[in-house]
């Protein structure tokens, strides 16, 4: 089922997500719908909250490249991460970044070029993975979510000031 996606500056985009404590059918339904949201709004990842859920679990899907051009998104290439924790960072990269939540939005923001990160699957089995390319960028970029905070914080004073007057424009014209 393809879910609303919270918009900024929704106040639900500011809640420090709950711990997932049961891998049980609901959380199943939430990753599953969550994965449709996010196929059918184009994005490469969504947390919970993007969906109203204040749940420690988001999902990543980096598409790849098929054989005639287009872009492809199996579910089963989706990586579903409950309750995530970066164990480990270093370096420091600048990526341009965009958010389902802030549509229309990319800005430059600057983080860890290398994360490893220890999370549960959604059977709730521990796993490792660590990164240092665009799946790194992803996941610190969704995890950022579950502590209520969304990339444009990641901006200058200065940029923070001129998104914040573009986007009370463009709500208002909506």
């Amino acid at each position: 089922m393809i879910r609303e996606i919270v918009v900024y500056p929704d106040k639900r985009l500011k809640l420090i997500s709950k711990e997932v404590e049961s891998f049980d059918g609901a959380l199943h339904d939430l990753l599953d719908d969550m994965y449709e949201t996010m196929c059918a709004k184009n994005g490469v990842g969504l947390a919970a909250i993007q969906v109203g859920v204040d749940l420690r679990a988001l999902i990543i899907n980096i598409p790849l490249e098929n054989e005639d051009g287009e872009h492809d998104q199996p579910k089963e290439n989706t990586l579903e991460m409950i309750n995530p924790v970066i164990i480990e960072k270093d370096g420091s990269t600048k990526f341009q970044e965009g958010c389902l939540s802030i549509p229309g939005v990319y800005e430059d923001v600057e983080r860890a070029k290398h994360v490893k990160v220890e999370y549960f699957d959604r059977d709730g089995n521990k796993q490792v993975i660590e990164d240092n390319d665009f799946l790194a960028i992803a996941m610190q970029h969704e995890m950022d979510h579950l502590d209520g905070k969304v990339f444009i914080e990641k901006l200058s004073y200065i940029k923070r000031k001129k998104f914040e007057k573009e986007w009370k424009k463009r709500l208002k014209e909506l």
